[in-house]
């Protein structure tokens, strides 16, 4: 039986120099501060499901210098006033909760912010809804806006951005679309999954996907339709929650244990409130991986959707995916998708993965979509050993 990690909170002695910017930031941003600002941070206890909300104990001494008749946020044992400011801005709450599993986790020396924050930026545009100003931006991705204008600058000199003066406004360029191609159509899985997906949705009638980690979630590398299927639209690119999915449970049941703990405790800090109910389905999914190759979902996700999973590596399992089949509820029974769809689709990860084995050797991309600046199977693996609880 797999067991899925819980949270403990412990009394930690912690210098949060992460969440400290994160608050001097925030406060320069509403124009409390002008020079100087510090913060004291003693005997932090953090408690409760979502310890950026809930430090049950702790002594704070903040020292701002007014600015522009602005009054100074100044207060001993400034609970309420953190409280207060979390509850007005996303962004605040959103850095706090980085900044916390920054200082509890141990930073990565390797990981460089000021990319990640591009990157960012890039995944705040969504299909079919078109331009987005910095403000925007802004409060999608919870950064600062002066942060966004100059990385927003920077992208759209290099040619991922462009910039409709019009509306003062960004779109997507086309060196995302160049670095999208290249991704896409050298992919071994996805070349090997195309034929085997669109077989088995005809067959079924139903929706068919391949899918890869995107973050904490998932995002299809290939999507099929049966003939008469019109109430599932997800086509490449679409993206799926992982918790709460079965090609999401079944990508994370193929992961090492400790890619999938490190899944799990981000799954965990997301769905906090609904974390109960979540933790019970994956178990209940991994189970059914271990025990049979593929899981269930019924109105797990969307109330009017069910669907099977089975997880998926490549020829020389190095890189993890998964494929799914999925109807609404009202075309299928919970019985058959157990009995038959789910046997299909472990066979045809079978099948795909022997294909990938057998491919030839990927062909470059032509070199006039290559990105450059525009000048301005679920193979058998071990059980999963059960998870250590935090």
């Amino acid at each position: 039986m797999v067991t899925v990690p819980t949270e403990r909170c412990q009394p930690r002695h912690l210098s949060l120099v992460k969440m400290t910017e994160s608050v001097r930031k925030f406060m320069l941003s509403q124009l409390w501060i002008a020079n100087h600002a510090s913060v004291t941070w003693r005997h932090c206890t953090f408690a409760g499901q979502n310890p950026a909300l809930r430090i049950a104990a702790g002594t704070y001494r903040w020292q701002f210098s007014p600015s522009q008749n602005k009054r100074p946020f100044i207060g001993e044992n400034a609970m309420g006033n953190v409280s207060h400011l979390v509850t007005r801005t996303a962004a605040f709450q959103s850095s706090v909760e980085q900044g916390l599993a920054e200082a509890t986790s141990g930073k990565d020396r390797q990981f460089v912010t000021a990319l990640a924050r591009g990157l960012d930026i890039l995944r705040a545009f969504h299909a079919g809804e078109g331009m987005l100003g910095n403000q925007e931006i802004a409060h999608r991705t919870g950064l600062p806006k002066p942060t966004v204008a100059r990385l927003t600058h920077t992208l759209t000199e290099l040619g991922y951005l462009n910039y409709i003066r019009r509306f003062r406004k960004y779109e997507l360029g086309a060196s995302v679309l160049a670095l999208g191609y290249a991704a896409i159509s050298s992919m071994d899985v996805r070349r090997a999954s195309r034929a085997p997906l669109e077989q088995l949705a005809h067959a079924l009638n139903a929706s068919t996907a391949l899918g890869g980690r995107d973050r904490h979630s998932m995002i299809y590398l290939e999507a099929c339709r049966g003939p008469s299927v019109v109430a599932i639209t997800h086509d490449v690119g679409t993206r799926v929650p992982m918790a709460s999915t079965a090609i999401g449970r079944a990508y994370l049941f193929s992961l090492p244990d400790v890619d999938r703990n490190k899944q799990i405790d981000a799954i965990r800090r997301r769905w906090r409130d609904d974390w109960a109910k979540v933790k019970t389905g994956l178990e209940r999914s991994f189970k059914e991986l271990a025990d049979h190759g593929f899981c269930v979902t019924w109105g797990e996700w969307l109330p009017e959707l069910c669907g099977v999973g089975a997880p998926l590596r490549n020829s020389d399992g190095t890189a993890a995916y998964a494929i799914n089949a999925s109807a609404p509820i009202y075309q299928i029974s919970r019985d058959r998708l157990e009995a038959d769809w789910g046997p299909r689709l472990v066979k045809i990860a079978r099948d795909i993965r022997t294909g990938m084995a057998a491919q030839p050797s990927v062909t470059p991309a032509p070199a006039a979509v290559r990105p450059a600046t525009n000048g301005n199977g679920n193979g058998h693996r071990p059980p999963i050993s059960a998870m250590a609880r935090r």
